[in-house]
C-alpha cells in the first residue's frame, strides 16, 4: 500500500515543550484535583484557571481571557438566534466582540465537571501551540466561575455536515471539484498534526461536523478536546480509553484503545467516502444492507463496474469518472483494516493534490483491470511538497 511518494525535510522550528503539560493533565488524579478545587470567589477560580494555563504553556499562550459578561454581550446574552450548532461538549454562538467588532464562535462547554476541564485545557494549549491554515484559531477563552467558553474565528459556513449530510433543501449541493478541495485541506491539517508537530498529534476526533468551512469553502479543523499525544521514541501507539465518535473510529483503536496516527487515516477514509458518496457512515434511515457505509461499500470497491453506483446522486454524474476511481482508491485504502497497510496522511496529501488540480488522469487508470487499483500512478502526482506548509517540523517535546 506504499505507493504514494512524498519528499519531506527535516527542518526543524524550536517550541517551548507543552509534553508534559498536556499529559499531566489527561491524567485522571491531576484532572480530578483540579476538578475538585475549591474557591472563595469566582474570580478567585478564574485567576487560578489563567495562571495554570500560562504556567502549563511556558509563555507560548497568546490565547485572550474574557470574561462571562464580555462574552455574554458579544453573543446578545447566549441568544438562541445566535445558535449556530450544539454538539457533545456544548453550544456554539455567533458573537461580536464589542471590543473589536470582530465576529466570533463562541463554544459553551457543558459544565460537567473534569471532563469539561480536560477538554476545555488540552484545547487551549493545543490551539495555543499549533499553527495551521487548515486548523481552526482560537482568539480566546473564558474560565469564570463554573463557566468554560472557547472563542474561535467565524466560519462562514459551517461545518461540512451542512453541506454534506444535512443539506437544506434551498442549498447548492457541493459540487466535486469543491469535496476534493475540502478533502485535500482537512488532509494537511491532519499531516500539520501527525508530521510537523513533535510528538505528533493524534486528533481522534475527525468527522465531517468537525471540519469547519471559510467564505470560499477552505477547511478548517476543530474541536481538539479529544487529542492526545502521539507515541514517540521505540513505542507504536500510545494506550488510552476509547473516545470519538461511532463508526469514524478506527476498528483497532475501537477494539484495544491502542491510538496510533494511522487511526486518524482511518477515520479521514471515512470522511472521504462521506464525501464522496453524500452518505452518512451510520444512517438507520436507510435499508438494512445500507445502514453501515462501510459495510455496503467493501462489496462495491472490488467491482469497478459499480463505482459510479457509489457517487452522490445530488452530483448528478457532473465528475470525472476516472477521479471517482482515484478518489474510491484513496479511501480504499485509508479504511484498510490492518493499520499497517494504510497509507501515512502525507501520502493521502499527495494524492489529493493531484485529483483537487483536476487533471487529466486518463492515463492513470488501467481499463482492464475490473478491481480497485491501489493508488496507480498517484505517487508521481506532487513529487515535492516540502516548501507546501512551511516549516516542516515544529517541536513540541521541548529542548
Amino acid at each position: 500500500m506504499n505507493c504514494f511518494q512524498c519528499c519531506l525535510t527535516d527542518k526543524k522550528v524550536d517550541r517551548k515543550s507543552l509534553k508534559k503539560s498536556i499529559k499531566e493533565y489527561q491524567d485522571t488524579k491531576a484532572l480530578t484535583s483540579f476538578a475538585n478545587i475549591s474557591f472563595k470567589s469566582d474570580s478567585s477560580r478564574r485567576r487560578y484557571i489563567t495562571e495554570e494555563i500560562k504556567k502549563l504553556g511556558k509563555g507560548n499562550i497568546t490565547a485572550q481571557t474574557f470574561t462571562f459578561g464580555d462574552l455574554t454581550t458579544a453573543t446578545n446574552n447566549f441568544d438562541h438566534e445566535n445558535l449556530l450548532g450544539e454538539g457533545g461538549f456544548g453550544r456554539v454562538y455567533k458573537g461580536i466582540l464589542e471590543s473589536t467588532k470582530q465576529v466570533t464562535a463562541v463554544k459553551q462547554l457543558d459544565r460537567n465537571g473534569f471532563q469539561g476541564n480536560r477538554e476545555f485545557l488540552v484545547e487551549v494549549l493545543m490551539l495555543s501551540l499549533l499553527h495551521h491554515p487548515n486548523l481552526v484559531n482560537l482568539i480566546g477563552y473564558c474560565a469564570d466561575g463554573d463557566q468554560r467558553i472557547l472563542v474561535y474565528e467565524y466560519m462562514a459556513h459551517g461545518s461540512l455536515e451542512d453541506h454534506l449530510l444535512d443539506i437544506a433543501p434551498d442549498k447548492t449541493p457541493l459540487d466535486w471539484k469543491t469535496r476534493m478541495k475540502i478533502a485535500e485541506g482537512a488532509a494537511k491539517g491532519l499531516e500539520y498534526l501527525h508530521e510537523t508537530a513533535n510528538p505528533p498529534v493524534i486528533y481522534r476526533d475527525f468527522k465531517a461536523s468537525n471540519i469547519l468551512l471559510d467564505e470560499e469553502f477552505n477547511p478548517k479543523l476543530s474541536d481538539f478536546g479529544l487529542a492526545k499525544l502521539g507515541p514517540t521514541g521505540d513505542k507504536s501507539h500510545v494506550s488510552t480509553r476509547v473516545m470519538g465518535t461511532y463508526g469514524y473510529c478506527a476498528p483497532e483503536y475501537a477494539l484495544t484503545g491502542q491510538l496510533t496516527t494511522k487511526s486518524d487515516v482511518y477515520s479521514f477514509g471515512v470522511v472521504f467516502l462521506e464525501i464522496i458518496t453524500g452518505r452518512r457512515v451510520i444512517d438507520n434511515a436507510r435499508p438494512t444492507a445500507e445502514q453501515n457505509l462501510i459495510t455496503w461499500a467493501q462489496p462495491l470497491f472490488k467491482d469497478r463496474r459499480k463505482f459510479t453506483l457509489m457517487a452522490d446522486p445530488k452530483l448528478e454524474g457532473n465528475y470525472p469518472v476516472k477521479a471517482l476511481y482515484q478518489a474510491l482508491a484513496v479511501a480504499a485504502m485509508c479504511l484498510q483494516e490492518e493499520a499497517g497497510t494504510r497509507p501515512l496522511i502525507s501520502d493521502v496529501v499527495t494524492a489529493l493534490e493531484f485529483l483537487a488540480a483536476n487533471k487529466d488522469i486518463d492515463a492513470d487508470v488501467d481499463d482492464e483491470e475490473p478491481g480497485l487499483i491501489s493508488g496507480a500512478g498517484l505517487g508521481s502526482a506532487s513529487p515535492d511538497r516540502s516548501s507546501s506548509n512551511g516549516d516542516k517540523n515544529v517541536d513540541v517535546e521541548g529542548e
